[in-house]
């Protein structure tokens, strides 16, 4: 009789432990209060032998055993649906590890930038030099254009080539020319009175053509040069539709912010739905905390009544 009594209540224990755990895992206040009502009924079992230990023994049977089955094979559809979201986390993962590793960073396009910048008033004070000499040398540094070879896919901004050839119209008369570039003769004057003292500002693309568009250090003003013509005009950087100004990361960049925000977002979803229990099933598990709270509760153990008929139900339906 003892050794029956004790292994009823050894089995309790594991059945309610089973029970915390589910509880713990769905972190469900109807699944909880169904585990803190199974723990008092296995105390008072426990606590007045002269009870009948086989109605704690049916009571898991009937219920517990039933929450507990349907709780896990919810959890096992749950983790199966949402491995296809951490499948879709991973590839992006992977994604971003490659583009960290196989693209120029924002670090050495800012340095770049700065030499670019020397390379370009250094060609433009020498071709003020050449114009101003009447000579024919070559006034462009040495590897000007591989600035843009090395940057203009992924921090150049992108325009249509209708923009792009309204950008480079100029008036032939209005210009300084020799064999080796073109440059407009107010911006030529603008040049030399703020002593070539200008900065890269953006790179814009249409297909293969590039620019680049360079800013007065001391005021507002902009040049374009565009590498294929060496051609240098004023150009009004807000006049240049479809791009964003105040954007300044790169493409790169942007790709791995887009990213890391979609993986944000399905690990967010990930947490909502592995926990998530189908409507249908909270409705019964809320009738069936209900009906095991009620205090004349354990004399109705043993007869079969609609919700545990539901939740039997439920385990072999396709409603999970």
């Amino acid at each position: 009789m003892e050794d029956n009594l004790a292994s009823i209540l050894n089995e309790s224990r594991r059945t309610i432990s089973k029970l915390q755990l589910l509880s713990a895992f769905f972190e469900d206040e109807i699944i909880y209060k169904i585990y803190l009502r199974s723990q008092v009924v296995h105390k008072l079992f426990e606590n007045n032998v002269e009870l009948d230990i086989n109605k704690l023994e049916l009571f898991h049977l009937q219920y517990t055993a039933s929450v507990i089955e349907l709780l896990r094979k919810i959890k096992s559809t749950n983790e199966r649906n949402i491995s296809l979201l951490f499948d879709e986390i991973q590839i992006n993962n992977d994604l971003i590890e490659k583009l960290n590793t196989s693209v120029f960073s924002e670090k050495n396009f800012d340095l770049d930038k700065q030499k670019q910048s020397l390379k370009i008033n250094l060609s433009l004070r020498k071709l003020f030099q050449s114009l101003s000499d009447d000579t024919n040398e070559d006034p462009f540094s040495k590897n000007i254009n591989a600035f843009a070879s090395r940057f203009a896919q992924d921090f150049y901004y992108d325009i249509t080539p209708e923009m792009m050839d309204t950008l480079v119209q100029y008036d032939p008369a209005k210009t300084y020319r020799n064999n080796y570039a073109i440059i407009e003769k107010k911006l030529m004057g603008w040049l030399c009175k703020t002593e070539f003292r200008t900065e890269f500002f953006i790179g814009l693309r249409a297909g293969y053509l590039i620019a680049e568009i360079y800013k007065f250090l001391e005021n507002d003003k902009f040049f374009l040069y565009l590498p294929s013509k060496n051609l240098f005009l004023f150009c009004d950087p807000a006049s240049i539709k479809d791009i964003d100004l105040t954007n300044h990361l790169s493409k790169k960049a942007r790709i791995i912010a887009d990213l890391t925000d979609k993986n944000y977002q399905l690990n967010q979803k990930a947490s909502v739905e592995k926990i998530a229990i189908p409507q249908k099933v909270k409705e019964v598990l809320r009738e069936y905390a209900a009906k095991i709270e009620e205090v004349d509760f354990l004399q109705k153990i043993g007869n079969y009544d609609v919700q545990t008929n539901i939740l039997k139900t439920m385990l072999n339906t396709d409603i999970l």
